[in-house]
């Protein structure tokens, strides 16, 4: 195993970790409206599978080593720098949602319109953590199979997602997310 794929394992752990606590506060919470489709549900299962099925399967067995492909040194180390602010943000996005934060889209008694911490420069600090996620794979995973696929699943999971979250925000917070929208860039921050 490449210290790059090492590396890969590394920053699944850590996100876990910081995932961990927060989904166990947050399961004890009710859901008051929930937006969540079966497309979105199924892009996000499949995500799950390419993000740690996939790259397991790369790690530990011969069966995709047909698929592999080679890069410079330097672009595995952009790849761990990509890994780790993908970690950075995520983390932060943890820490500033905390219970308000769900794996679908839901809004729960007493829900509040998070906008401190990392929520006051980007209104999905944890989408753009996934976008960092899903391009540091492929220069951390050289497989054509383990390292893009995520990529390639992320990008409608995206598109789908911010669009029904924007709009359950906008009828849940109304004039609120408004400005809040009008103030932040959604995942890069306004200049």
């Amino acid at each position: 195993m490449s210290i790059f794929t090492v590396v890969y394992w590394l920053g699944l752990a850590v996100e876990v970790a910081i995932r961990v606590p927060v989904h166990r506060a947050r399961r004890q919470t009710q859901t008051v409206d929930r937006w969540a489709s079966r497309t979105e549900v199924a892009l996000l299962n499949l995500l799950s599978a390419a993000m740690f099925f996939l790259p397991l399967v790369y790690s530990l067995t011969p069966w995709v080593d047909f698929a592999d492909y080679r890069l410079p040194v330097p672009a595995g180390w952009a790849g761990v720098v990509l890994l780790a602010g993908a970690v950075w943000l995520f983390w932060l996005s943890h820490r500033d949602l905390s219970t308000n934060w769900s794996p679908t889209l839901e809004i729960h008694p007493g829900h509040q319109l998070v906008t401190s911490g990392i929520y006051r420069c980007i209104r999905h600090p944890m989408y753009a953590s996934q976008w960092l996620w899903v391009l540091a794979q492929p220069l951390l995973l050289w497989n054509w199979i383990a390292g893009p696929a995520n990529l390639l699943l992320f990008i409608p999971f995206y598109l789908l997602r911010v669009r029904a979250e924007e709009q359950m925000m906008l009828e849940h917070f109304g004039e609120q997310y408004r400005r809040y929208m009008q103030e932040t860039g959604a995942i890069f921050p306004k200049l």
